[in-house]
Protein backbone atom coordinates (compact mmCIF):
# COMPACT_ATOMS: atom_id res chain seq x y z
CA UNK A 1 0.00 0.00 0.00
CA UNK A 2 1.38 3.30 -0.68
CA UNK A 3 2.36 5.80 1.87
CA UNK A 4 1.39 9.29 2.44
CA UNK A 5 4.10 11.35 0.29
CA UNK A 6 5.63 14.05 2.59
CA UNK A 7 7.87 16.89 1.44
CA UNK A 8 11.57 16.83 0.73
CA UNK A 9 13.00 20.44 0.11
CA UNK A 10 9.55 21.36 -1.53
CA UNK A 11 9.55 18.65 -3.79
CA UNK A 12 6.82 15.95 -3.17
CA UNK A 13 8.66 12.31 -2.97
CA UNK A 14 6.47 9.01 -2.99
CA UNK A 15 7.97 6.21 -0.96
CA UNK A 16 7.09 3.12 -2.44
CA UNK A 17 7.27 -0.50 -0.59
CA UNK A 18 7.46 -3.59 -2.90
CA UNK A 19 4.82 -5.85 -1.72
CA UNK A 20 6.43 -9.23 0.03
CA UNK A 21 4.53 -11.58 -2.57
CA UNK A 22 6.92 -10.35 -5.03
CA UNK A 23 9.89 -10.61 -3.16
CA UNK A 24 9.18 -14.00 -2.11
CA UNK A 25 8.44 -15.36 -5.98
CA UNK A 26 12.49 -14.48 -6.67
CA UNK A 27 14.56 -17.62 -5.79
CA UNK A 28 17.67 -17.50 -3.46
CA UNK A 29 19.71 -18.07 -5.90
CA UNK A 30 18.48 -15.13 -8.20
CA UNK A 31 18.73 -13.11 -5.44
CA UNK A 32 22.49 -14.10 -4.62
CA UNK A 33 23.31 -13.65 -7.94
CA UNK A 34 23.25 -9.74 -7.32
CA UNK A 35 25.56 -9.69 -5.16
CA UNK A 36 28.24 -12.22 -6.49
CA UNK A 37 31.29 -11.43 -9.15
CA UNK A 38 33.42 -13.09 -11.00
CA UNK A 39 36.98 -11.71 -11.06
CA UNK A 40 38.59 -14.69 -13.26
CA UNK A 41 37.99 -15.83 -16.59
CA UNK A 42 35.70 -18.77 -16.91
CA UNK A 43 36.22 -22.24 -18.64
CA UNK A 44 33.23 -22.90 -21.38
CA UNK A 45 31.63 -24.25 -18.62
CA UNK A 46 32.01 -21.97 -16.01
CA UNK A 47 30.72 -19.69 -19.32
CA UNK A 48 27.95 -21.33 -19.56
CA UNK A 49 27.01 -20.97 -15.89
CA UNK A 50 28.24 -17.57 -15.83
CA UNK A 51 25.46 -17.09 -19.18
CA UNK A 52 22.96 -18.55 -16.99
CA UNK A 53 23.49 -16.38 -14.07
CA UNK A 54 23.63 -13.89 -16.58
CA UNK A 55 20.13 -14.61 -17.81
CA UNK A 56 18.77 -15.27 -14.57
CA UNK A 57 20.15 -11.79 -13.22
CA UNK A 58 19.02 -9.98 -16.10
CA UNK A 59 15.45 -11.46 -15.62
CA UNK A 60 15.31 -10.66 -12.13
CA UNK A 61 16.49 -7.22 -12.99
CA UNK A 62 13.49 -6.60 -15.61
CA UNK A 63 10.73 -8.17 -12.95
CA UNK A 64 11.95 -5.45 -10.49
CA UNK A 65 12.05 -3.11 -12.68
CA UNK A 66 8.76 -3.50 -14.01
CA UNK A 67 6.84 -4.25 -10.36
CA UNK A 68 8.62 -1.35 -9.23
CA UNK A 69 7.36 1.53 -11.72
CA UNK A 70 3.99 -0.75 -11.71
CA UNK A 71 3.94 0.31 -8.72
CA UNK A 72 4.92 4.20 -9.01
CA UNK A 73 2.00 4.50 -11.93
CA UNK A 74 -0.49 3.44 -9.74
CA UNK A 75 0.46 5.52 -6.44
CA UNK A 76 0.68 8.44 -8.95
CA UNK A 77 -3.13 7.56 -10.67
CA UNK A 78 -4.09 7.58 -7.03
CA UNK A 79 -2.75 10.23 -5.51
CA UNK A 80 -3.20 12.41 -8.59
CA UNK A 81 -6.46 11.16 -9.57
CA UNK A 82 -8.19 9.55 -6.81
CA UNK A 83 -8.24 12.61 -4.23
CA UNK A 84 -10.27 11.19 -0.81
CA UNK A 85 -9.95 7.54 -1.90
CA UNK A 86 -6.53 6.99 -0.60
CA UNK A 87 -6.52 3.85 1.34
CA UNK A 88 -5.91 4.85 4.75
CA UNK A 89 -8.09 8.26 4.38
CA UNK A 90 -11.60 8.30 6.03
CA UNK A 91 -13.42 11.16 5.84
CA UNK A 92 -15.55 12.74 8.66
CA UNK A 93 -19.33 12.67 7.35
CA UNK A 94 -21.02 16.18 7.30
CA UNK A 95 -24.00 16.32 10.18
CA UNK A 96 -24.90 19.82 8.59
CA UNK A 97 -26.37 17.32 5.50
CA UNK A 98 -26.46 14.07 7.03
CA UNK A 99 -30.21 12.78 7.86
CA UNK A 100 -29.34 9.66 9.80
CA UNK A 101 -31.16 10.01 13.07
CA UNK A 102 -28.50 9.02 15.77
CA UNK A 103 -24.58 9.21 13.77
CA UNK A 104 -22.49 6.67 15.22
CA UNK A 105 -19.19 7.12 13.23
CA UNK A 106 -17.05 10.10 12.58
CA UNK A 107 -17.41 11.61 15.85
CA UNK A 108 -16.02 11.77 19.26
CA UNK A 109 -17.03 9.75 22.13
CA UNK A 110 -18.66 11.82 24.16
CA UNK A 111 -20.70 13.15 21.46
CA UNK A 112 -21.78 9.39 20.12
CA UNK A 113 -22.80 9.10 23.66
CA UNK A 114 -24.83 12.15 23.53
CA UNK A 115 -26.55 10.86 20.54
CA UNK A 116 -26.95 7.38 21.38
CA UNK A 117 -30.75 6.26 22.18
CA UNK A 118 -31.53 4.43 25.87
CA UNK A 119 -32.36 0.86 26.07
CA UNK A 120 -36.08 0.35 25.77
CA UNK A 121 -35.77 -3.52 26.98
CA UNK A 122 -37.73 -4.52 23.98
CA UNK A 123 -40.63 -2.53 25.88
CA UNK A 124 -43.28 -1.86 23.25
CA UNK A 125 -47.27 -0.71 23.03
CA UNK A 126 -49.23 -3.58 24.07
CA UNK A 127 -52.65 -2.62 24.63
CA UNK A 128 -54.98 -5.81 25.94
CA UNK A 129 -58.27 -5.30 27.29
CA UNK A 130 -60.12 -7.77 29.50
CA UNK A 131 -62.91 -9.76 28.18
CA UNK A 132 -65.03 -8.50 30.91
CA UNK A 133 -64.01 -5.15 29.65
CA UNK A 134 -64.80 -5.82 26.00
CA UNK A 135 -67.90 -7.41 26.75
CA UNK A 136 -69.22 -4.16 28.18
CA UNK A 137 -67.69 -1.99 26.18
CA UNK A 138 -70.06 -3.63 23.26
CA UNK A 139 -73.44 -1.88 25.32
CA UNK A 140 -71.46 1.22 25.93
CA UNK A 141 -70.29 1.67 22.70
CA UNK A 142 -74.23 1.71 21.18
CA UNK A 143 -75.29 4.06 24.50
CA UNK A 144 -78.10 6.98 23.15
CA UNK A 145 -79.67 7.98 26.33
CA UNK A 146 -77.49 9.41 28.57
CA UNK A 147 -74.50 11.57 27.35
CA UNK A 148 -71.47 13.50 29.29
CA UNK A 149 -70.50 17.05 27.93
CA UNK A 150 -67.15 18.61 29.24
CA UNK A 151 -65.51 21.68 29.26
CA UNK A 152 -61.81 21.59 29.38
CA UNK A 153 -59.63 24.82 29.77
CA UNK A 154 -56.27 25.83 29.58
CA UNK A 155 -53.12 25.34 27.65
CA UNK A 156 -52.97 22.33 24.64
CA UNK A 157 -51.06 20.01 26.82
CA UNK A 158 -53.66 20.67 29.98
CA UNK A 159 -56.54 20.12 27.81
CA UNK A 160 -55.29 17.06 26.16
CA UNK A 161 -54.99 15.55 30.03
CA UNK A 162 -58.89 16.66 30.49
CA UNK A 163 -60.01 14.96 27.51
CA UNK A 164 -58.26 11.96 28.76
CA UNK A 165 -59.99 12.28 32.05
CA UNK A 166 -62.94 12.85 30.12
CA UNK A 167 -63.25 9.71 28.13
CA UNK A 168 -62.41 7.44 31.34
CA UNK A 169 -65.65 9.38 33.17
CA UNK A 170 -68.09 8.70 30.38
CA UNK A 171 -67.06 4.86 29.99
CA UNK A 172 -66.75 4.86 34.09
CA UNK A 173 -70.34 6.57 33.86
CA UNK A 174 -71.77 4.23 30.59
CA UNK A 175 -72.67 7.72 28.69
CA UNK A 176 -71.95 8.73 25.49
CA UNK A 177 -69.02 11.57 25.31
CA UNK A 178 -70.02 14.81 23.44
CA UNK A 179 -67.20 16.20 21.62
CA UNK A 180 -65.47 18.39 24.57
CA UNK A 181 -65.80 22.22 24.84
CA UNK A 182 -62.52 24.07 24.53
CA UNK A 183 -63.01 27.18 26.72
CA UNK A 184 -61.68 30.30 25.26
CA UNK A 185 -58.33 30.99 27.20
CA UNK A 186 -58.10 33.38 28.92
CA UNK A 187 -54.23 34.35 28.27
CA UNK A 188 -54.30 34.37 24.55
CA UNK A 189 -57.45 34.66 24.15
CA UNK A 190 -57.44 31.68 21.58
CA UNK A 191 -61.28 30.55 20.55
CA UNK A 192 -60.24 27.37 18.92
CA UNK A 193 -62.49 24.68 18.75
CA UNK A 194 -62.04 20.74 19.11
CA UNK A 195 -62.15 20.27 15.49
CA UNK A 196 -59.41 22.80 15.05
CA UNK A 197 -57.30 21.08 16.40
CA UNK A 198 -57.62 17.17 16.39
CA UNK A 199 -58.76 14.74 13.80
CA UNK A 200 -62.41 14.16 15.34
CA UNK A 201 -63.14 11.96 12.87
CA UNK A 202 -59.95 9.58 13.84
CA UNK A 203 -61.01 10.31 17.84
CA UNK A 204 -64.45 8.97 17.06
CA UNK A 205 -63.46 5.23 15.04
CA UNK A 206 -60.36 4.45 17.26
CA UNK A 207 -62.95 4.38 20.50
CA UNK A 208 -65.54 3.24 18.82
CA UNK A 209 -64.82 -0.01 20.93
CA UNK A 210 -64.37 2.10 24.16
CA UNK A 211 -67.48 5.25 24.12
CA UNK A 212 -69.49 6.48 21.79
CA UNK A 213 -68.34 10.09 20.84
CA UNK A 214 -71.40 12.20 19.29
CA UNK A 215 -70.55 16.16 17.83
CA UNK A 216 -73.40 17.46 19.51
CA UNK A 217 -76.12 16.47 21.66
CA UNK A 218 -78.86 14.68 19.84
CA UNK A 219 -82.66 17.36 19.64
CA UNK A 220 -84.45 14.56 21.94
CA UNK A 221 -82.41 16.07 24.61
CA UNK A 222 -81.73 19.98 23.68
CA UNK A 223 -85.12 20.86 25.47
CA UNK A 224 -83.31 19.76 29.37
CA UNK A 225 -80.80 21.89 30.83
CA UNK A 226 -78.09 19.44 31.59
CA UNK A 227 -76.93 18.68 35.37
CA UNK A 228 -74.05 21.17 35.75
CA UNK A 229 -70.94 20.30 38.32
CA UNK A 230 -68.37 22.80 38.24
CA UNK A 231 -66.07 21.37 40.47
CA UNK A 232 -65.02 17.49 41.12
CA UNK A 233 -63.36 16.82 44.01
CA UNK A 234 -59.83 16.04 43.51
CA UNK A 235 -58.06 12.45 43.10
CA UNK A 236 -62.03 11.12 42.54
CA UNK A 237 -61.64 6.95 42.28
CA UNK A 238 -64.38 5.84 39.55
CA UNK A 239 -66.83 4.36 42.32
CA UNK A 240 -67.35 7.99 43.84
CA UNK A 241 -68.23 9.03 40.36
CA UNK A 242 -70.56 6.33 39.78
CA UNK A 243 -72.52 7.01 43.86
CA UNK A 244 -72.77 10.64 42.84
CA UNK A 245 -72.98 10.76 39.23
CA UNK A 246 -75.21 7.60 37.71
CA UNK A 247 -78.17 7.89 38.71
CA UNK A 248 -78.84 11.59 38.17
CA UNK A 249 -77.07 11.15 34.75
CA UNK A 250 -79.84 8.48 34.14
CA UNK A 251 -82.69 10.65 35.38
CA UNK A 252 -81.76 13.76 33.83
CA UNK A 253 -79.94 12.34 30.59
CA UNK A 254 -77.17 14.77 30.36
CA UNK A 255 -73.88 15.53 32.54
CA UNK A 256 -72.21 18.66 32.36
CA UNK A 257 -68.74 18.97 33.56
CA UNK A 258 -66.27 21.56 34.46
CA UNK A 259 -62.70 21.94 36.16
CA UNK A 260 -61.93 18.50 35.22
CA UNK A 261 -58.11 19.57 35.34
CA UNK A 262 -55.86 16.46 37.60
CA UNK A 263 -59.98 15.69 38.94
CA UNK A 264 -59.67 11.87 37.94
CA UNK A 265 -57.69 9.78 40.36
CA UNK A 266 -54.69 8.16 38.45
CA UNK A 267 -55.19 4.91 40.37
CA UNK A 268 -57.30 2.90 38.44
CA UNK A 269 -58.32 -0.19 37.54
CA UNK A 270 -55.80 -2.22 34.86
CA UNK A 271 -58.86 -1.46 31.49
CA UNK A 272 -58.92 2.05 32.19
CA UNK A 273 -55.26 2.49 32.46
CA UNK A 274 -54.87 1.07 29.02
CA UNK A 275 -57.80 3.14 28.27
CA UNK A 276 -55.75 6.47 29.50
CA UNK A 277 -53.06 5.65 27.12
CA UNK A 278 -55.57 4.42 24.07
CA UNK A 279 -56.75 8.19 24.45
CA UNK A 280 -53.46 10.15 24.74
CA UNK A 281 -51.11 7.77 22.47
CA UNK A 282 -53.76 6.58 19.45
CA UNK A 283 -57.64 8.80 19.48
CA UNK A 284 -55.85 12.13 19.99
CA UNK A 285 -54.53 12.93 16.73
CA UNK A 286 -53.94 16.37 15.45
CA UNK A 287 -56.19 17.86 12.59
CA UNK A 288 -54.48 16.60 8.95
CA UNK A 289 -53.36 20.13 8.16
CA UNK A 290 -51.72 20.91 11.72
CA UNK A 291 -50.24 17.54 11.68
CA UNK A 292 -48.81 18.24 7.57
CA UNK A 293 -47.28 21.57 8.85
CA UNK A 294 -45.51 20.49 12.03
CA UNK A 295 -44.49 16.85 9.91
CA UNK A 296 -42.81 19.59 7.38
CA UNK A 297 -41.21 21.69 10.11
CA UNK A 298 -39.61 18.54 11.76
CA UNK A 299 -38.39 17.34 7.85
CA UNK A 300 -36.58 20.88 7.71
CA UNK A 301 -35.30 20.37 10.82
CA UNK A 302 -33.97 17.03 10.66
CA UNK A 303 -32.27 17.73 6.96
CA UNK A 304 -29.51 19.57 8.79
CA UNK A 305 -29.14 16.78 10.71
CA UNK A 306 -30.17 15.31 13.80
CA UNK A 307 -31.67 17.44 16.59
CA UNK A 308 -31.97 18.44 19.81
CA UNK A 309 -35.80 19.54 21.19
CA UNK A 310 -36.21 22.03 24.18
CA UNK A 311 -38.97 23.01 25.74
CA UNK A 312 -37.84 26.67 27.07
CA UNK A 313 -40.46 27.78 29.52
CA UNK A 314 -38.85 31.20 29.98
CA UNK A 315 -41.91 33.14 29.54
CA UNK A 316 -43.16 35.93 31.85
CA UNK A 317 -45.78 34.31 32.81
CA UNK A 318 -44.39 31.18 34.40
CA UNK A 319 -41.79 33.00 36.08
CA UNK A 320 -44.53 34.90 38.08
CA UNK A 321 -46.48 31.80 38.74
CA UNK A 322 -43.40 29.33 39.80
CA UNK A 323 -42.54 32.18 42.04
CA UNK A 324 -38.72 32.03 39.99
CA UNK A 325 -36.82 35.10 39.13
CA UNK A 326 -35.50 34.72 35.23
CA UNK A 327 -31.82 36.01 36.39
CA UNK A 328 -31.42 38.41 33.69
CA UNK A 329 -30.77 41.28 35.35
CA UNK A 330 -32.39 43.51 38.46
CA UNK A 331 -34.58 45.14 35.90
CA UNK A 332 -36.30 42.20 34.82
CA UNK A 333 -36.04 40.67 38.27
CA UNK A 334 -38.40 43.38 39.16
CA UNK A 335 -40.58 43.44 36.50
CA UNK A 336 -41.51 39.52 37.90
CA UNK A 337 -42.02 40.39 41.32
CA UNK A 338 -43.99 43.48 40.59
CA UNK A 339 -46.26 41.37 38.66
CA UNK A 340 -46.54 38.94 41.48
CA UNK A 341 -47.14 41.51 43.81
CA UNK A 342 -50.05 42.98 41.61
CA UNK A 343 -52.13 39.43 41.11
CA UNK A 344 -51.03 37.28 44.24
CA UNK A 345 -53.17 34.85 42.70
CA UNK A 346 -51.50 34.08 40.00
CA UNK A 347 -48.29 32.31 42.55
CA UNK A 348 -48.73 28.51 41.93
CA UNK A 349 -45.56 27.64 43.93
CA UNK A 350 -45.60 27.35 47.31
CA UNK A 351 -46.50 30.60 48.41
CA UNK A 352 -44.31 29.79 51.93
CA UNK A 353 -41.15 29.25 50.38
CA UNK A 354 -38.57 32.51 49.44
CA UNK A 355 -37.16 32.68 45.65
CA UNK A 356 -33.92 31.09 47.06
CA UNK A 357 -35.55 27.96 48.82
CA UNK A 358 -37.31 27.54 45.69
CA UNK A 359 -33.91 27.53 43.72
CA UNK A 360 -32.27 24.72 45.63
CA UNK A 361 -35.51 22.67 46.10
CA UNK A 362 -35.34 22.42 42.25
CA UNK A 363 -38.78 24.55 41.47
CA UNK A 364 -37.63 26.71 39.17
CA UNK A 365 -37.03 26.54 35.50
CA UNK A 366 -33.95 26.82 33.83
CA UNK A 367 -32.82 29.62 32.23
CA UNK A 368 -30.62 29.60 29.22
CA UNK A 369 -27.51 29.83 30.92
CA UNK A 370 -28.42 26.47 32.38
CA UNK A 371 -29.38 24.94 30.18
CA UNK A 372 -26.56 25.53 27.95
CA UNK A 373 -24.14 24.44 31.04
CA UNK A 374 -25.98 20.94 31.45
CA UNK A 375 -26.16 20.42 27.74
CA UNK A 376 -22.64 20.88 27.12
CA UNK A 377 -21.97 19.19 30.07
CA UNK A 378 -23.79 16.21 28.86
CA UNK A 379 -21.70 15.76 25.71
CA UNK A 380 -23.64 17.94 23.10
CA UNK A 381 -21.24 18.97 20.17
CA UNK A 382 -21.33 22.38 19.80
CA UNK A 383 -22.16 22.45 16.04
CA UNK A 384 -25.63 20.26 17.24
CA UNK A 385 -28.84 21.30 15.67
CA UNK A 386 -31.45 22.97 18.48
CA UNK A 387 -35.19 23.55 17.87
CA UNK A 388 -36.87 25.14 21.01
CA UNK A 389 -40.24 25.16 21.63
CA UNK A 390 -42.11 27.75 23.98
CA UNK A 391 -43.35 31.12 24.07
CA UNK A 392 -40.98 34.49 23.48
CA UNK A 393 -39.16 34.31 27.30
CA UNK A 394 -39.28 37.71 29.23
CA UNK A 395 -36.36 39.80 27.89
CA UNK A 396 -36.56 38.38 24.18
CA UNK A 397 -33.49 37.18 22.03
CA UNK A 398 -31.46 38.25 25.06
CA UNK A 399 -32.77 35.66 27.56
CA UNK A 400 -31.61 33.42 24.56
CA UNK A 401 -27.62 34.61 24.14
CA UNK A 402 -26.17 32.45 26.49
CA UNK A 403 -27.48 29.42 24.50
CA UNK A 404 -27.11 30.97 21.53
CA UNK A 405 -23.36 31.54 21.71
CA UNK A 406 -22.43 28.27 22.73
CA UNK A 407 -24.89 26.83 20.08
CA UNK A 408 -25.54 28.68 17.11
CA UNK A 409 -27.53 26.37 15.22
CA UNK A 410 -30.60 27.00 17.38
CA UNK A 411 -34.05 27.46 15.79
CA UNK A 412 -37.87 27.75 16.34
CA UNK A 413 -40.83 27.52 14.09
CA UNK A 414 -40.68 30.95 12.81
CA UNK A 415 -36.77 30.58 12.04
CA UNK A 416 -37.94 27.14 9.60
CA UNK A 417 -41.55 28.40 8.51
CA UNK A 418 -41.71 29.97 4.82
CA UNK A 419 -43.40 33.31 4.36
CA UNK A 420 -46.86 32.87 5.19
CA UNK A 421 -47.15 29.49 6.93
CA UNK A 422 -47.70 30.35 10.16
CA UNK A 423 -49.70 32.79 9.07
CA UNK A 424 -53.03 31.48 9.57
CA UNK A 425 -52.68 30.49 13.16
CA UNK A 426 -50.88 33.62 14.10
CA UNK A 427 -54.02 34.00 16.72
CA UNK A 428 -54.29 30.36 17.22
CA UNK A 429 -52.04 29.68 20.38
CA UNK A 430 -53.42 26.04 20.92
CA UNK A 431 -52.23 25.44 16.96
CA UNK A 432 -48.81 27.04 17.53
CA UNK A 433 -48.46 25.03 20.40
CA UNK A 434 -49.31 21.53 18.39
CA UNK A 435 -46.85 22.41 15.91
CA UNK A 436 -44.01 22.36 18.94
CA UNK A 437 -44.75 19.45 19.82
CA UNK A 438 -45.21 17.49 17.04
CA UNK A 439 -41.90 19.22 16.02
CA UNK A 440 -40.25 18.17 19.39
CA UNK A 441 -41.50 14.44 19.81
CA UNK A 442 -39.79 13.57 16.27
CA UNK A 443 -36.54 15.00 17.59
CA UNK A 444 -33.73 12.91 18.33
CA UNK A 445 -33.00 14.10 21.53
CA UNK A 446 -35.96 16.21 23.86
CA UNK A 447 -35.03 17.99 26.92
CA UNK A 448 -37.70 20.39 28.81
CA UNK A 449 -36.45 23.40 30.89
CA UNK A 450 -38.94 22.95 33.40
CA UNK A 451 -41.81 20.15 34.15
CA UNK A 452 -45.49 21.05 32.63
CA UNK A 453 -47.57 19.37 30.44
CA UNK A 454 -45.83 19.31 27.36
CA UNK A 455 -42.65 17.84 29.44
CA UNK A 456 -45.14 14.80 31.01
CA UNK A 457 -46.85 14.63 27.43
CA UNK A 458 -43.80 14.29 25.94
CA UNK A 459 -42.08 11.82 28.20
CA UNK A 460 -45.42 9.68 27.48
CA UNK A 461 -45.06 9.65 23.74
CA UNK A 462 -41.17 9.01 23.55
CA UNK A 463 -41.73 6.14 26.24
CA UNK A 464 -44.60 4.74 24.40
CA UNK A 465 -42.82 5.36 20.74
CA UNK A 466 -39.69 3.06 21.54
CA UNK A 467 -38.11 5.27 24.54
CA UNK A 468 -36.74 7.51 22.54
CA UNK A 469 -33.91 9.53 24.35
CA UNK A 470 -35.43 12.52 27.10
CA UNK A 471 -33.61 14.25 29.03
CA UNK A 472 -35.01 14.78 32.62
CA UNK A 473 -32.82 17.71 34.83
CA UNK A 474 -31.91 16.39 38.21
CA UNK A 475 -32.57 20.74 38.95
CA UNK A 476 -32.78 19.79 42.73
CA UNK A 477 -29.09 17.87 42.68
CA UNK A 478 -27.47 20.13 40.30
CA UNK A 479 -28.35 23.12 41.52
CA UNK A 480 -25.52 23.38 44.22
CA UNK A 481 -22.64 22.64 41.54
CA UNK A 482 -24.24 25.11 39.43
CA UNK A 483 -23.13 27.80 42.43
CA UNK A 484 -20.13 26.23 43.03
CA UNK A 485 -17.72 28.67 40.86
CA UNK A 486 -14.30 27.37 41.98
CA UNK A 487 -15.28 23.41 40.59
CA UNK A 488 -13.61 22.84 37.43
CA UNK A 489 -15.40 22.17 34.45
CA UNK A 490 -14.09 18.77 33.83
CA UNK A 491 -15.22 17.77 37.36
CA UNK A 492 -18.49 19.68 36.89
CA UNK A 493 -19.21 17.68 33.46
CA UNK A 494 -18.50 14.25 35.24
CA UNK A 495 -20.92 14.64 38.29
CA UNK A 496 -23.56 15.61 36.20
CA UNK A 497 -23.26 13.37 33.59
CA UNK A 498 -23.35 10.87 36.81
CA UNK A 499 -26.11 12.46 37.96
CA UNK A 500 -28.12 11.83 34.86
CA UNK A 501 -27.09 8.44 33.88
CA UNK A 502 -30.87 7.21 34.48
CA UNK A 503 -32.76 10.17 33.48
CA UNK A 504 -32.40 9.62 30.02
CA UNK A 505 -35.67 8.35 28.78
CA UNK A 506 -34.78 4.12 30.04
CA UNK A 507 -38.10 2.38 31.17
CA UNK A 508 -39.31 3.14 34.32
CA UNK A 509 -40.62 -0.34 36.15
CA UNK A 510 -42.09 1.23 38.80
CA UNK A 511 -45.18 -1.24 37.92
CA UNK A 512 -48.00 -0.13 40.36
CA UNK A 513 -46.84 3.29 42.14
CA UNK A 514 -49.04 5.46 43.81
CA UNK A 515 -50.12 8.44 42.17
CA UNK A 516 -48.09 8.23 38.79
CA UNK A 517 -49.91 8.95 35.66
CA UNK A 518 -49.90 6.31 32.82
CA UNK A 519 -49.67 9.14 30.19
CA UNK A 520 -46.35 9.92 31.59
CA UNK A 521 -45.15 6.55 32.36
CA UNK A 522 -46.73 3.82 30.23
CA UNK A 523 -44.43 0.68 31.26
CA UNK A 524 -45.41 -1.53 32.33
CA UNK A 525 -49.24 -0.63 32.29
CA UNK A 526 -49.39 -0.10 28.49
CA UNK A 527 -46.45 -1.71 27.36
CA UNK A 528 -45.32 -5.12 27.21
CA UNK A 529 -42.02 -6.80 26.25
CA UNK A 530 -41.20 -10.74 24.62
CA UNK A 531 -41.49 -11.76 28.16
CA UNK A 532 -45.48 -10.97 28.00
CA UNK A 533 -47.58 -13.07 25.49
CA UNK A 534 -50.82 -12.31 22.86
CA UNK A 535 -50.64 -8.19 23.25
CA UNK A 536 -52.62 -6.27 21.43
CA UNK A 537 -50.88 -3.75 19.46
CA UNK A 538 -51.69 -0.49 17.85
CA UNK A 539 -50.19 1.28 15.34
CA UNK A 540 -49.19 4.96 16.44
Amino acid sequence: MANKPSMIRGKKVAYISVPSQIISSLSSSSLQSLLQTSPTKSTPAKSRTFFLRRSSFFFSFLLVFFCFFGFIAIGVFKLGLGGNDRPCFTARPDISTSTSAVPTQGRGGDESEFWSQPDGLGYRPCLRFSEEYSKEGAVVSKERTKYLLVVVSGGLNQQRNQIVDAVVIARILGAALVLPVLQVNVIWGDESEFGDIFDVEHFKVTLAEDVRVVSSLPSTHLMYRPLEEKQIPLHSSPRYIRARYHKRLKREGALLLRGLDSRLTTDLPPDLLKLRCKVAFHALRFAPSILALGNQLAERMKSKGPYIALHLRMEKDVWVRTGCLPGLSHEYDEIVNKEREARPELLTGRSNMTYDERKLAGLCPLNAWEVTRLLKALGAPRNANIYWAGGQPLGGKDALLPLIKEFPHLYNKEDLALPGELEPYASRASIMAAIDYIVAEKSDIFMPSHGGNMGHALQGQRAYSGHRKYITPNKRQMIQYFLNSSLPEAEFNRIVKELHHGSLGQPDLKAGKAGRDVTKHPVVECMCNNSNTNPTLFKL
